[in-house]
């Protein structure tokens, strides 16, 4: 999964989650609402992109929360593999407490490789 993320990039990958959401669904649908000003077209269905659609329509809202439910969901799950990282807390934020876990364990398969996971350290030049 973070793989695919870091080959194909986040937003990529996003709408390919939703078109896979899509091919699950029984009935297709007539119309895509997606919150965000980002999306692919599926197959022959019309869509339409609301910047902020989680507050201004139900069906975006709906979603929103199930994601969110979802997420929190994996969140606690890879916390118990990897307490460290204390991913039950941050949910996947680069918190100090988060960065300073991977700087002494490393990364794990949940990190996305492509992310800058720690800041650069800033140095000077001196003669």
């Amino acid at each position: 999964m973070m793989e695919e993320i870091d080959e194909i990039n986040i937003l990529n990958a996003s709408i390919l989650g939703m078109h896979r959401s899509i091919e699950q669904l029984s009935t297709l649908p007539e119309h895509i609402a997606v919150d965000g000003n980002k999306f692919k077209p599926y197959q022959e269905i019309p869509h339409q992109c609301v910047i902020k659609g989680d507050g201004k329509y139900l069906n975006i809202a709906a979603a929103s929360i199930l994601a969110k439910t979802y997420r929190d969901e994996f969140m606690a799950k890879i916390h118990e593999e990897y307490p460290m990282y204390n991913w039950k807390q941050n949910k996947g934020y680069p918190t100090k407490q988060h960065r300073e876990a991977i700087k002494k364990y490393g990364i794990t398969k949940y990190h996305r490789k492509s992310f800058r996971l720690l800041p650069e350290q800033l140095s000077l030049q001196l003669e």
